[in-house]
Order: C-alpha cells, then structure tokens, then sequence
C-alpha cells in the first residue's frame, strides 16, 4: 500500500509540473485566449476596447514623420433632444461630429479620453476597401471579375474556388459562416480564437468548404470574406496589408498617434477588425473619403473608387441596407449617405451633401437588440439636418 502511494504521488507530481511546463511554454497564448473569454465582459469591455494590444498580437501602423493635419473648430453644436439618453443606453465611449471639415462636437463618455486608441472592429473593412481601390488603380490587381484564387492559390479547393473578387467585396461569396458573436462553437467565434491562439487565418479561411449560394446569387454578411480581400491583395503585391495600409494611406493622412493591427499568429493583419486609432484619427480617414478621396491636396484613394464603393452593388434582398464594396447604404438612403460600422457600436456616417461626417465608438452589449441601429441611424440624420 505503501508502494501505491508512493507511485500516485510521483504521478500526481508529475502531472502537475507537466501543466507548469505547458503553462510556461504557452502561457501567451492562454492569456490571449482568456482575453478573448473576458473581452466582452460588461465591467472589463470599455478598458478592453482602448487596451487590445494589451491582449493580442499586433503590428504598428506608424504615422509617420509628417505634421499633424490640425482638424479647425467650428461654432459649438449642441446635440438633439434626447441624445443624452441615447449616449448612455447605447453606452457611447466618443462621439465626434464634423461638419465641412470642422469639429462641431466632441466628448469622450465611460472614463475614455482623446488620447484611447479604440478598436474599430468591422469599420476596418472599409479601411481595406479604400486599399483595395488605390490597388486596383495602380494596376496591381487586374479586374474585378478576376477569380479570387488568381492571387491567393491556397483557396484552391476550398469554397472560394470559384468566388470572384467581386463576390468578396460584395459580401456575396455564398460561402457557409456563420457569424453568431454569441455562439461559442460559431465560424465567427472560432476564427477569434484563431487570433487568440497564433494560428494562420490563411488556413482558417481555406478549410472552409461548404456554399449555400453560388458567388454573386446571394447577399450575407460573411467577414472571412474581408479577410480574403487581404489575400487577393498580399498575393498580387507580394507585400503585408499592414505595409501597404502605411504607405498608401496612415501616412498622407497626418494622423495624431501611430496605429496598429492586430494580427494572427503569422503576423497577417486582422483586416476584418482588427484596427485601432484616436476618434480623431478615424475622423481623417473619414474626412478624406468624404472629400472623394481627397486629403490635405493629395489625392489619396480614387474618387470613382469611392463613389463605386459606396453605391448598394451587392445582391441584397429587397428592403433590406444595401451593401457596396465594404460598405453599408440605408434602407431608404438619401444620394450620398452611407456608413461603415463595427460590432458593439462602431461607427463612420456620412452624410455627403451636408458635408458631415459622425464618428461613434462604443461598448454596446446591446447593439443587436431590436431597433439599436435604428436609433442611431435616427440619431445620426437628426444631428446632420440640425448642423
């Protein structure tokens, strides 16, 4: 008996510095993945979303060594009746109002300041569009219509063999994913730990095998299908997006703060939302495609581009927002009006012919309930016909 005890307790000791040993040789990774467990916690999620390089792998988006492109001030705007009541329920983190290029309103709310650098979660998507269009100008990438496999050959056999280009930008892949934030087991969720983990997402996005539509039949918002883009476009460059993104727009922009993005394990942008600025600084990348492409007297993405982008080309059901090329068009859209938007509140409006442009960051565990983006699309209108 003795002899028992004496071996379970060798076992016993055994096991325990075999997980010390697992625990120390992969502890980033298990601190990245209880990041992302406690992410969207409500008493951790405003510190979290200005803090994600406390959590994840990520590359700089420096600024540059250019000047600061000073942002002029208006006369003071005081907001809509009732917006007090629409900040706190959907639980604003900033909120930065311009108006022909000035700053007509600006607060921070929850204990968050100008200086945060907040994730932008989907609204990155339109970053890469904006990419994408100065691209496909220079003649990097041929065509539109060209197979998305052309320049990323690792989807060979996956269910974007036979996608376009097009079809990515569009949303209309039909390629199975499913995009539930609150399904532990989703496509969606299991990409996240992707991240988390340090594994490829080049390899996440070719093991999907399943279509429920042919490309370019059917509209649904499938983001693997951003990261796909960044595929097509490291393929046809031979460069990193992060590069890219540097040179072609961070840089001509005069931005306050470096950025940065998070990345997968092989040091490839999150391009899908994986981008982190000042609101100040996603309000110059805002300003500029307001301007058609235009910033400080520099022609920075094309404005065919942007005016292509922006329009609803996407094959979306009757009554349903339109979708461009990465980015959203509202139902009953007025000529000119368009957004891009993160989960949990993330948000560039535009409203063209008025020459404003809202910002909005936030921690909305609420912003898929009924009628949340309705209230601020309401919101963001009445303050653009009251400027």
């Amino acid at each position: 008996m003795r002899k028992f005890g004496k071996w379970l307790l060798r076992i016993v000791l055994a096991l325990v510095l075999a997980v010390l040993v697992v625990g120390i040789w992969k502890r980033e990774e298990i601190g990245r993945l209880l990041a992302v467990n406690s992410l969207f916690n409500a008493d951790r999620i405003v510190a979290n979303f200005s803090n994600m390089n406390a959590a994840f792998l990520t590359a700089d988006l420096p600024r540059g060594t250019g000047p600061t492109s000073e942002f002029a001030y208006g006369a003071a705007f005081e907001l809509p009746q009732g917006s007090e009541q629409w900040l706190e329920a959907r639980a604003a983190t900033s909120l930065l109002v311009l108006k022909d290029g000035e700053i007509r309103y600006e607060e921070y709310f929850q204990g968050t300041s100008p200086e945060d650098r907040r994730i932008s979660w989907s609204v990155a998507k339109s970053y890469l569009s904006a990419l994408f269009g100065i691209l496909l100008e220079e003649g990097a990438v041929g065509s539109l219509d060209d197979p998305v496999i052309k320049y990323a050959p690792q989807l060979k056999g996956s269910a974007y063999e036979a996608a376009s280009i097009r079809n990515v930008l569009n949303m209309a892949s039909g390629v199975t994913f499913d995009e539930d934030y609150f399904d532990y087991n989703s496509d969606i969720n299991r990409m996240g730990r992707v991240v988390a983990l340090g594994g490829r997402l080049d390899d996440f996005a070719a093991s999907l095998k399943d279509s429920f539509a042919a490309p370019g039949e059917a509209w649904q918002y499938v983001s693997i299908d951003t990261h796909v883009i960044g595929m097509v476009i490291r393929g046809a460059t031979g460069r990193g997006v992060t590069e890219l993104m540097t040179e072609k727009i961070i840089e001509p922009l005069g931005l306050e703060r470096d950025g940065y993005y998070i990345t997968d394990g092989s040091d490839v942008a999150f391009v899908l939302a994986g981008l982190n600025f000042t609101t100040r600084d996603f309000a110059r990348f805002g300003q500029m495609i307001l301007q058609d492409g235009d910033y400080n007297g520099l022609q920075i993405v094309p404005a065919e581009w942007i005016a292509r982008s922006t329009s609803p080309t996407a094959p979306t059901k009757p009554g349903q927002r339109g979708y461009g090329y990465q980015w959203w068009i509202p139902v009953d859209a007025q000529e000119g009006e368009f957004f891009g938007r993160g989960i949990y509140g993330q948000y560039l409006y535009f409203d063209k012919p008025r020459g404003v442009l809202i910002v909005m960051t936030s921690s909305d565990r609420g912003f898929r309930d009924k009628g949340a983006h309705e209230s601020n699309l309401e919101m963001f209108r009445q303050i653009a016909q009251d400027l």
